[in-house]
């Protein structure tokens, strides 16, 4: 779990650094005392100089990409104590750069994200990259689109981006999320093609007459986490919300109601594609002959398991 600290032990806890002047300066002080302090990685970076180098940046408001001619410039006093504040919090507390800045990347876009939302970094981003891996081959291209669990709504505007004729919905059981998506749907300009749906999974996704709204196309990422592996997570993970990661049944609850219900929500021809992590050995495990297809996004091992409509009536197998 976070730990509070005062500010004021900020030097006395990361070490001096009076001696620091330039955006060079603070990103190498930033990784080290990041290396220092077992920070973990896995919300957007591989390194510590990558993480140091996002998080100092983009903490002074300047650009990823900033020109190397500028890592020299000196930093005014109030810089340097925004970014000594920053190091601070990431290093001792463990929050996430991208809620300390409340910006996270998805398919190379920036997102607004906070503490309602979890950080995007789902392999649903690939999967769209790469075109469904040509599952969707179909004429006409699915033309409505959902996305239960849509968090911050990065993998629904992604999905209106990837399907430029498509209207998506977004759906959530939180409202705080669906605010955090309304926030993202606004900036990208797609409120007439992303429609955001508080919902219990399936359970609101009804027209006027009370019947199932039907898609082409369904993705979700849900909670799938097991409970039991929470104090195994590393500190970072618990400034999540804790409904959007850990599901019972060993991860599994919402996974298999979902699938459960898809079939009355998708049309002839659609499919249904759910995320679940580490989940995988246990889905596996518990319906070995299910009819699913693990999405080879390699080198990761695959996380996403997909399901035509047709084979939804016996998916376990």
């Amino acid at each position: 779990m976070s730990h509070a600290h005062d500010p004021s032990d900020a030097p006395k806890a990361l070490g001096n650094h009076d001696h620091l002047e330039t955006i060079l300066d603070f990103v190498r002080w930033a990784a080290s005392r990041m290396d220092e302090h077992g920070v973990f990685l896995g919300h957007g970076t591989l390194s510590y100089l990558d993480e140091a180098a996002w998080l100092v940046l983009e903490g002074l408001r300047l650009p990823p990409d900033l020109g190397h001619d500028w890592w020299q410039a000196h930093l005014t006093s109030e810089e340097r104590s925004t970014v000594v504040e920053l190091i601070r919090r990431r290093c001792l507390d463990h929050t996430p750069t991208a809620y300390l800045l409340n910006r996270a990347w998805f398919l190379g876009q920036p997102y607004y994200v906070d503490e309602r939302v979890l950080i995007p970094r789902s392999p649903f981003g690939d999967l769209i990259r790469e075109d469904f891996k040509g599952l969707l081959a179909r004429n006409p291209a699915p033309q409505r689109l959902l996305d239960i669990g849509t968090g911050s709504g990065c993998i629904a505007i992604a999905l209106a981006e990837h399907f430029p004729e498509a209207n998506v919905v977004g759906s959530d059981i939180d409202f705080g999320a669906l605010a955090v998506a309304s926030h993202n749907v606004a900036d990208y300009q797609l409120a007439e093609r992303v429609e955001l749906i508080q919902s219990d999974g399936f359970d609101q996704l009804l027209d006027a007459d009370d019947k199932p709204l039907i898609f082409d196309l369904i993705v979700s990422n849900p909670p799938y986490v097991d409970p039991d592996e929470a104090e195994d997570l590393p500190d970072e993970y618990h400034h999540e919300p804790a409904s959007a990661l850990f599901a019972p049944d060993q991860g599994l609850a919402l996974v298999e109601r979902l699938l459960d219900q898809a079939a009355k929500h998708l049309a002839p021809g659609g499919w249904i594609f759910v995320e679940m992590g580490n989940g995988r050995h246990w889905f596996d495990q518990r319906w070995p002959e299910h009819r699913g297809l693990w999405v080879d996004l390699s080198p990761a091992p695959s996380s996403i398991v997909g399901f035509p409509c047709e084979q939804l009536a016996d998916w376990r197998g």
